[in-house]
């Protein structure tokens, strides 16, 4: 036979089969479903038929046609009742559709209990014969779906998706799963019931809540309790955006009140945000039902499905960024083209997911994964937020990263209302922020301070500004006024109420551009300007001015936030008491409680660490020829050696303490710790011979007292370092001890060494 008839379908049949006839098939559909009865429709086609037809010739391909339905008439006719058959069509080449009529109670499972038994009569029967006529194994596609009475749309719409559900079955596209539990899915959608809980996401500077991630669970005890369950089901069904929608309005009904700028987060599919529905405006209108506004959403776009057109993307995106709305990827770490989506969407947030967190206090390379994407982060503009912490080794090791927000059970478990996070935890998070800046030398910007703030352009309305204002918990907010991304203006609520107080107040301003009323010159700092110079800059304004807040802007002059004189003085008091508590004054490097406490925490929480003990030799003799001072200058000229060196060519987190006297430590990794000492070294070598004469200098000697009081000729200063690895947490109790014993070998050697513990090689 040739291919085109092949392709159309075959001659009619006087069996069971006869060529698709779309409206008689529709006919009995119709009467069917007008009786009540379910229509149980299945579909089989022959999964090699393509490469049969290709490889095998028109003429195969026919006789294996002719012999499936020649089995399907035989097999129909002794499983399924006369009563129950309605249609059989063979549509076209080898795809063939079957109707029949369901009982009403459990039609899913009554269809699919029958079709799989019918494939299996049918390929138990085919399956020699098949693959003689083939050349090759052959296999069946079979799918089915029911067509239910009281389904909304046409027959003539109802026949046609329920052709496409069986296909895709058959195709494997759609599991049988998820018919089977089609209409419990459908039934939960339409009456939302859904339960929505809440997981705080907590700042990792201040411990406070930047907000809530919703998170939607199914009903309880039931097939849909699980949130991959229910959206990998919406998906499969192409109901998607219907059920991100109710996800939405159960999410943002039951948040209860935020402040000003705390965030509320809300999974979105990338494909759900370029549906035209969502275009439409439907979360804006929700968000007003409650009071909320677009810069307290957060729409969580999971990499976990991939985004194929990047430039229209964007270009959604960036219509929600002009509205108010805030973006965030979800899952980095864990889907799709992380890295180009980031540097595509330039998101506000970096969520990373979860599998990046786990155990991170002991895996160096995940370490290292989560510091290159707070690089990544901090050169783009936005931040990091940690997903999954279950631990305080995982919280200890964000936070020595410097990650700027976290998320956990080990925080807060997702619950309903929203939950908030122990006192306990907040506590410890802001005494860590303190003392860890303090402990590695590290002087903070007034760019740590700042907190987020609202935005307005010049022509906002001062009615609108007020709203703002009054809608904030804190007792005097701030608002930012912006042209473009410069700033050129600042409310403070308090001067907003003193104007609007005034006579005649409200009718001359409400409803005014707020550039009427705004401070057109208020104090905008650089992040990167030190507290201390901050805090004189703030402290010098005109009394009017002298309790207004700070603008934080980056290098680029776009707004970081604000930073209210309370908050700025509030933790330069806390620093200096933990300055006062640890801190040499000749150095200041952190001193010998700093040291132990840094010692302990790295005995618990950082099971590989390099100590560099660092002292100079023959500096007795130096400090008892030219004196306490020019000792001292010495000192100093080494600290400065140790951090320089450190800081290029060490970690983040590397630690530098002032043992006392001539002696220092340097704690950092062991990837780190040749290359710093070898630097220390070099560089001390080159500059400790400013500390001398210039006679001495050339000489390289000096003409001093030696350790025993007597006069002669001694070697220039020189410097010993000795290097311990710490494997486990037993090397820490010893390092006095072990420090002490390479020392005096290495002093033993004239000149500047570096000595390694050798032994540390047998903890491992």
């Amino acid at each position: 036979m040739a291919l085109d008839l092949i392709l159309r379908r075959l001659p009619e049949t006087n069996g069971y089969f006869h060529p698709y006839n779309h409206t008689s098939l529709l006919n009995k559909v119709r009467r069917a479903l007008a009786s009540g009865t379910p229509v149980g429709l299945v579909f089989l086609d022959i999964k090699q038929f393509h490469e049969i037809l290709q490889f095998r010739g028109s003429a195969t391909a026919n006789r294996i046609l002719l012999l499936l339905e020649g089995t399907l008439q035989q097999k129909l006719a002794e499983v399924l009742p006369v009563d129950r058959f309605l249609a059989a069509e063979h549509l076209w080449a080898d795809d063939f559709v079957i109707l029949l009529t369901l009982q009403k109670t459990f039609p899913q499972e009554c269809l699919f209990d029958w079709a799989l038994a019918f494939r299996s009569s049918l390929k138990e029967e085919l399956h020699n014969r098949l693959e003689q006529l083939a050349g090759c194994p052959v296999d069946l596609h079979l799918g089915c779906s029911v067509i239910e009475p009281d389904d909304s749309p046409t027959d003539d719409l109802r026949l046609y998706n329920a052709l496409r559900e069986a296909q895709r079955v058959a195709k494997g596209t759609l599991g049988l799963d998820v018919l089977k539990y089609k209409k419990e899915f459908l039934e939960i959608l339409d009456n939302k019931q859904l339960n929505t809980l809440y997981q705080p996401i907590v700042s990792l500077s201040s411990g406070e809540i930047l907000g809530w991630e919703a998170l939607t669970r199914g009903p309880e005890n039931s097939y849909f309790t699980r949130p991959d369950i229910i959206f990998k089901f919406a998906e499969e069904l192409g109901l998607l955006f219907a059920m991100e929608k109710v996800c939405r309005e159960k999410a943002l009904s039951s948040i209860g009140e935020l402040g000003p700028e705390q965030k509320l987060f809300l999974n979105v599919h990338p494909r759900t945000m370029s549906d035209p529905n969502f275009v439409k405006g439907e979360t804006l209108q929700i968000l007003h039902n409650h009071g909320l506004v677009p810069r307290n959403i957060v729409f969580e776009i999971t990499e976990r499905h991939s985004i194929k057109d990047f430039i229209s993307f964007k270009q959604i995106i960036e219509n929600y960024r002009s509205q108010g709305y805030r973006i965030a990827i979800d899952d980095v770490g864990a889907g799709f083209s992380g890295l180009q989506t980031i540097a595509e969407i330039r998101p506000d947030f970096i969520k990373i997911d979860m599998s990046l967190v786990r155990n991170i206090d002991s895996n160096l390379s995940r370490q290292s994964v989560v510091a290159a994407l707070k690089s990544l982060a901090e050169n783009i503009n936005c931040k990091i937020i940690a997903e999954g912490i279950e631990s305080q080794n995982e919280l200890n090791a964000l936070l020595l990263k410097g990650v700027h927000y976290a998320q956990g059970y080990y925080l807060a478990r997702p619950r309903f209302p929203k939950p908030t996070v122990a006192g306990n935890i907040i506590t410890y998070i802001r005494h860590r922020k303190i003392t860890d800046l303090t402990s590695r030398g590290r002087y903070l910007c007034i760019g740590d301070l700042a907190v987020s703030v609202p935005v307005v352009g010049e022509e906002t309305p001062v009615a609108t500004v007020k709203e703002l204002l009054d809608a904030s918990r804190q007792v005097d907010s701030s608002l930012v006024v912006l042209k473009g991304q410069q700033t050129v203006g600042l409310v403070m609520r308090h001067n907003l109420h003193r104007v609007l107080s005034s006579q005649y107040g409200v009718p001359l301003y409400y409803q005014r551009p707020v550039a009427k009323i705004m401070d057109q010159a208020p104090l905008v700092l650089d992040g990167h300007t030190v507290l201390e110079l901050a805090a004189e800059l703030a402290l010098s304004r005109d009394q009017d001015k002298l309790y207004d807040d700070l603008v934080v802007v980056d290098t680029n002059g776009v707004l970081i936030g604000v930073v209210s004189i309370q908050r700025l003085l509030e933790t330069l008091t806390r620093m200096q008491i933990e300055f006062a508590k640890g801190t040499n004054p000749l150095t200041g490097l952190p001193g010998n409680l700093a040291i132990g406490e840094e010692l302990s925490r790295r005995a618990r929480y950082e099971p590989f660490s390099s100590v560099i003990y660092i002292d100079l030799d023959g500096f007795k003799c130096y400090n008892d020829t030219f004196g306490f001072k020019h000792g001292d200058q010495m000192i100093v000229l080494l600290s400065k050696i140790i951090l320089h060196c450190t800081r290029k060519y060490g970690g983040e987190e590397d630690f530098i303490g002032h043992i006392g006297g001539d002696d220092l430590i340097v704690i950092t990794t062991p990837e780190c710790e040749e290359l710093i000492g070898r630097q220390i070294i070099k560089m001390f070598d080159r500059l400790v011979s400013r500390c001398f004469p210039v006679e001495d200098q050339s000489r390289r000697t000096f003409y001093g007292y030696d350790r025993y009081g007597t006069q002669r000729w001694l070697p220039l200063t020189s410097v010993t370092l000795v290097v311990i690895e710490c494997r486990n947490q037993g090397d820490y109790g010893s390092l006095a001890e072990t420090a002490a014993q390479l020392k005096k070998y290495a002093k033993a050697t004239p000149g500047s060494n570096c000595v390694r513990d050798r032994r540390a090689k047998s903890l491992e």
